[in-house]
């Protein structure tokens, strides 16, 4: 597995709209539709990756925790599933019943229109939005990878998610993440 760091949008950076698949309910999803009360969370994943699979208990634990506090989850996966078939939106929508549907919506970016409007390269890639859908944080979920023995806490995150629903500053020092490249076409 090939290791590629995240380039790290810009904060302040509008979120750039979308319209795709959410897996679970079949039906187009935009932005605007999914957008959470207090801000979003944005996550760039797939099903087979190591780095996901790895982090995948907090991903869940968070979505899950921050959901009452008006914090709206959306993963996309923009794979190319020709190659990578076990990232298709029926496999997609199968981890989802498997994760108890953690995620307000996990949608498949077909085109990969959106990963690259995003600046998304990585799985996982991570990116908060307060609720004028301004980038705030962009970053990894923690310092645990696949390779070393650091444990999964999802701490820079939760820390961002903390110091924004609490009108603190959040620290402008935000380290890309780092997973498998997202599989281009």
């Amino acid at each position: 597995m090939a290791a590629t760091s995240s380039v790290m949008m810009p904060l302040g950076t509008k979120a750039p709209d979308f319209k795709l698949l959410d897996t679970v309910t079949t039906s187009m999803m935009d932005l605007d539709g999914l957008k959470g009360r207090r801000g979003t969370l944005v996550m760039f994943i797939c099903n087979h990756c190591p780095y996901v699979i790895h982090i995948k208990v907090q991903l869940i634990a968070i979505a899950n925790s921050y959901r009452s506090q008006g914090i709206n989850t959306v993963a996309i996966s923009s794979n190319d599933i020709v190659n990578y078939p076990q990232d298709a939106p029926d496999k997609m929508a199968a981890l989802m019943a498997e994760w108890d549907f953690p995620f307000d919506a996990y949608l498949f970016d077909e085109q990969q229109s959106v990963a690259r409007a995003y600046q998304a390269v990585c799985t996982p890639d991570l990116f908060l939005f307060d609720d004028s859908l301004q980038c705030v944080y962009r970053g990894r979920l923690d310092g645990s990878t696949p390779k070393n023995d650091i444990a999964v806490t999802g701490q820079d995150l939760r820390n961002a998610l903390d110091d924004y629903l609490a009108s603190n500053a959040i620290s402008e020092v935000q380290v890309p993440s780092i997973g498998c490249n997202i599989k281009w076409k």
